[in-house]
């Protein structure tokens, strides 16, 4: 017998992916829909999802293509990272009550195999920083920095998207451990104040007001050791013309090319990686899972002594969910974008 939360729900709300963007998505590729809620079968759990996250990726999973993750299957329910509570368990060492961390995120209540949840605490830190500054944003930022990049104290690096969920941790990360220079870009000015003022990076630029590589070059005059790649075109271009020698690059995304019909060029001074003998490196977090255990004892601690800082941008409501998926295609977010349905 499972055990139950009382007065469930007859039915959960779901977002579906019914047709394959070309392009830009649009809302028209997304249908809000119910589904009825049942009692979970033996080694399962039934989760009232409270926070959901939205994240670049995903748009990658809308295309019918051969990727590192399989793509989306039309019209079945999305999926992403969620952090909710646990209202019906059938899986022993799961109570009614408990928090859990999961991947069955864009609807409300997700039946989950308890083999794939893990229990989140609540007094460690908000339920949502499960979902970003010490979930796969975080894991990525650290893993992405310190082993990828091989970052070492001293080391000169530069940022881009540094005002999202992974780049402002990036930044911070060095920063804490030693930079000699930390440089940031972002869309707005706003942004460009949030990361020197809040963040603690020694210099950024809004990369809309002029030429990457030329106010690239301004903020790091001496170059830089490393680089952080959330945007490629022409920030990956401009970073390499900046490396030092044996400079090293991790590719984390791309965002800036996410919704391109066409294929994108690529950088234009690729020649250089060979005269500096530079290494540029992907970076897909689940292969650094090993690492988990000292990435939450660190990024634990820097909060705790107020050395990191972290900023989401919460968007409430399910039925508000794409259109957060959107807002954070087009950088409108500050830190993690994540949609709350605990109203």
């Amino acid at each position: 017998m499972s055990e139950l939360s009382p007065a469930l729900p007859a039915v959960s709300r779901e977002w579906h992916l019914v047709a394959r963007p070309q392009g830009w998505p649009t809302a028209a590729d997304f249908a809000l829909r119910e589904a009825p809620v049942t009692e979970p079968a033996p080694g399962r759990i039934l989760v009232r999802n409270l926070h959901m996250s939205v994240d670049p990726y995903m748009r990658g999973r809308m295309n019918d293509t051969k990727s590192y993750i399989p793509p989306f299957q039309l019209d079945r329910p999305m999926e992403g990272g969620a952090v909710g509570e646990v209202v019906a368990s059938a899986a022993e060492g799961f109570r009614v009550g408990d928090h859990v961390l999961h991947q069955l995120g864009w609807r409300e209540y997700a039946d989950v195999d308890a083999r794939h949840a893990v229990k989140v605490d609540g007094s460690i830190a908000p339920l949502s920083a499960y979902l970003g500054v010490l979930g796969m944003p975080g894991l990525t930022a650290y893993a992405g920095l310190f082993e990828t990049a091989s970052f070492k104290e001293g080391d000169a690096v530069f940022v881009s998207g540094a005002a999202g969920a992974v780049g402002s941790l990036v930044g911070q990360f060095a920063k804490i451990k030693g930079a000699s220079r930390v440089i940031g870009s972002a869309g707005s000015d706003a942004k460009v104040e949030l990361l020197t003022g809040t963040y603690g990076f020694d210099a950024a630029f809004n990369y809309k007001n002029g030429p990457v590589a030329e106010q690239l070059a301004a903020a790091a005059p001496e170059g830089i050791d490393v680089y952080f790649d959330n945007v490629g075109g022409d920030h990956l271009e401009a970073a390499i013309g900046s490396l030092n020698m044996h400079g090293r690059a991790t590719l984390c995304g791309a965002i800036a090319q996410y919704n391109d019909t066409e294929p994108a060029p690529g950088p234009r001074n690729m020649v250089a990686v060979i005269g500096k003998r530079l290494r540029l490196q992907g970076i897909l977090v689940a292969d650094h899972y090993g690492m988990q255990e000292r990435f939450v004892k660190d990024v634990a601690g820097w909060l705790r002594s107020g050395e990191l800082r972290y900023d989401e941008t919460v968007v409430e409501g399910i039925e508000n969910g794409v259109d957060a998926f959107l807002g954070m295609l087009r950088g409108e977010n500050t830190g993690k974008m994540i949609v709350s349905f605990t109203g």
